[in-house]
């Protein structure tokens, strides 16, 4: 038990004690005998699922089986999972790495005959069906981030670029090594390339089993042959490789060991895959023989196939042929359970029953181990995002460039503002363009952990770091990257195009106002957006609810006027607090008015003159904000703790989000 997912140092080739000798190949025969895989065994595999159908109170549950009375044994070899779309084939596969919801599955998964681990995820290795790597990093440098994460802190450096090296040759890698995986933006390696990506990243910690679903998924026929070549050749090595397939063509299909086909969550055959031909021969299904294997059990399984049917040497006439395919299901059901394969299987698996003493009636608890601490995970999480924003222009480049365009127009628009009764509009204008600006530009960070969840969720299961590691990394490259710089350069250059107060404290307080606003605004965002899995209903959200914030960010409306039942929506709009602040450090102290004098009190409005409004003091009364030095930066407290208040939300989200299928 201890094997498994143990990281094989000795497969790592030896270097000169100088380390400057290139490294020394192991032989097949040697690395057979140094890899040892797992038997797994699985024991009454149940997995039902809740549906909910119907609306209001024609609503009603709906119990709905996906896995019904597996049983049987995958050894060290190429296994393969067959069926038709529906079948159970990834659910199956999911319930033997332990990536399934605990919650109506029973049962037990045996690794090498006790009970599997509570942290097997994170020893065993998994593929998904969608390839999940960092489009904008190298081969390399996707492989070097899984050694330093996945290997244990007791391996040296120098041994965990060894192991990148050795796994770069192995995969037939070494032309692509230094090229960028790619994104939609960004042209990288092939398809067939990616999926060797994915699959080393999964064997840098050399596991005993290796889970791969749909491994030939969106690949053509030449690069998913030579992507099963590459699998069969590490299960003739000596590990075990479990994967689900579709419809793999005969050159393919040839390659599996054993073979386990599921119609509709049941097993209807469980054995060599070589002897799968001459099974349903016995049974009364006859192959032609130019026919794919593959094709050939699916038709019969649908229902679809034209080949004879026979009982014995006769054959029956068509109308037998086309019996429905729930007969065909009960049929190839009860032949299997009647079948040598069957009892054989059966027969070891109450062996292995004994020998562990009992099964347990359903999974056990479920932990995630990690083999690196916070911070060194920190390090190289937080290394590997800012490296993703910088080499990714739709997010870097087009976000500055965005910001300085604004900048310029805004400054246009509102050039060299006056200080006269117009100054007063145009200033408001200008300030609350600002804020709402700043708030609806963060709308971009709803996309955050939306465009990585299947990344996130995928590394997080298999002990690449925790939860808090990945989301300050996130935040921390999101906020410094695309929220403080573009807001530093965007006050930088209105600033000083409108004309506001030309002091360094009023532009450091203008400066703090507009990055506290869009942090906020950022920090929102994140918190409607981490449970979210699609990034037009997150925008649909934050749209309405900027919206609304903008409607009580105290220029639409006079927020004295409003009645008391709806007035306390002010204290829940981020316009309104940056607002306040921006008005605060531009108003006090200006003068609109020739005649004007000293800034009267609240009581005093001698400074008008004709009914103007002569002084910035007087339009801060007549909007109804406390201009006091408390007054300004209370709006700095409330911007921070709403900040505070929804980066908690966003990370429990997160922390809770459902991470099993």
């Amino acid at each position: 038990m201890e094997r498994v997912g143990h990281v094989n140092i000795a497969m790592v080739d030896d270097l000169s004690t100088n380390g400057t000798s290139k490294p020394k190949a192991l032989s097949t025969m040697e690395r057979a005998r140094q890899l040892c895989g797992s038997t797994v065994s699985f024991h009454n595999i149940q997995y039902k699922v809740q549906l909910n159908t119907g609306f209001f109170c024609r609503r009603k549950s709906v119990t709905r089986e996906i896995l019904v009375d597996l049983n049987g044994i995958m050894r060290p070899g190429l296994n393969a999972i067959l069926g038709p779309t529906g079948s159970g084939k990834s659910s199956f596969l999911d319930v033997l790495a332990a990536r399934k919801d605990p919650s109506g599955l029973s049962g037990e998964v045996l690794i090498d005959g006790a009970p599997q681990p509570p942290n097997f995820k994170c020893l065993s290795g998994y593929v998904v069906q969608d390839d999940v790597v960092m489009g904008t990093l190298t081969v390399r440098e996707n492989l070097r981030f899984s050694a330093a994460l996945r290997l244990p802190s007791s391996v040296p450096q120098r041994e965990k670029e060894t192991r990148v090296n050795q796994l770069i040759r192995e995969l037939g890698l070494t032309k692509v090594a230094d090229t960028k995986v790619g994104t939609q933006m960004i042209r990288g390696i092939s398809g067939g390339e990616r999926k060797r990506t994915n699959i080393g990243m999964e064997l840098i910690i050399d596991p005993s089993v290796l889970f791969l679903d749909e491994p030939t998924t969106g690949l053509d026929a030449s690069t998913a042959n030579s992507v099963l070549l590459l699998l069969k050749r590490m299960a003739s090595q000596g590990r075990t490789v479990i994967m689900s397939i579709h419809q793999p063509r005969y050159s393919i299909y040839r390659l599996f060991d054993t073979l386990t086909l599921l119609v509709s969550g049941k097993m209807v055959y469980h054995g060599p895959a070589l002897n799968t031909l001459d099974y349903f021969a016995e049974i009364g299904y006859a192959c032609e023989p130019h026919n794919n294997p593959a094709d050939f059990f699916l038709d019969v399984i649908n229902g679809d196939s034209t080949m004879a049917k026979m009982h014995g040497p006769e054959e029956v006439d068509l109308e037998e042929q086309s019996n429905s395919r729930q007969s065909i299901e009960e049929h190839l059901l009860e032949e299997h359970r009647n079948s040598s394969y069957s009892r054989e299987t059966r027969a070891e698996l109450e062996r292995i029953v004994q020998a562990k003493g009992c099964v347990a009636q359903g999974p056990g608890a479920r932990t995630i181990t990690y083999n690196s601490s916070f911070l060194h995970q920190f390090h190289w999480v937080l290394k590997r995002t800012f490296q993703d924003l910088m080499l990714n222009p739709q997010t870097s480049v087009a976000q500055l460039g965005v910001t300085i365009f604004l900048a310029v127009i805004v400054g246009a628009i509102f050039f060299r503002v006056k200080d006269d009764q117009s100054g007063i509009q145009n200033r408001m204008g200008a300030l609350f363009f600002i804020t709402t600006n700043q708030c609806f530009s963060t709308m971009s960070a709803a996309e955050l952990f939306i465009t990585e969840r299947k990344l996130f969720v995928h590394e997080y299961i298999s002990g690449y770091y925790r939860v808090s590691v990945y989301f300050l990394s996130k935040i921390l490259s999101d906020i410094i990257t695309l929220r403080t710089v573009p807001a530093v350069v965007f006050s930088c250059i209105v600033y000083f195009m409108i004309g506001l107060k030309s002091t360094f404290a009023a532009f450091f307080v203008f400066t703090l106002t507009v990055t506290l606003v869009a942090c906020t605004a950022t920090a929102m965002a994140m918190a409607i957006s981490a449970d979210q899995s699609v990034v037009a209903l997150a925008n649909i959200f934050l749209t309405i609810s900027f919206v609304f914030m903008m409607i009580f960010s105290g220029l639409l409306v006079n927020l004295p006027s409003i009645m008391d039942w709806l007035a306390w929506f002010k204290y829940f709009s981020i316009p309104r607090y940056g607002l306040a602040a921006l008005k605060i450090n531009e108003f006090v102290g200006l003068k609109f008015c020739e005649n004007a004098t000293a800034p009267p009190s609240r009581d005093n409005c001698s400074a008008s003159i004709a009914g103007m409004i002569c002084t910035g003091e007087q339009h801060l009364d007549y909007l109804g904000i406390d201009y006091t030095t408390w007054g300004l930066w209370e709006n700095h407290v409330a911007l921070a703790l709403m900040a505070l208040i929804f980066l908690v939300i966003a990370y429990l989200k997160l922390r809770f989000i459902k991470k099993f299928t």
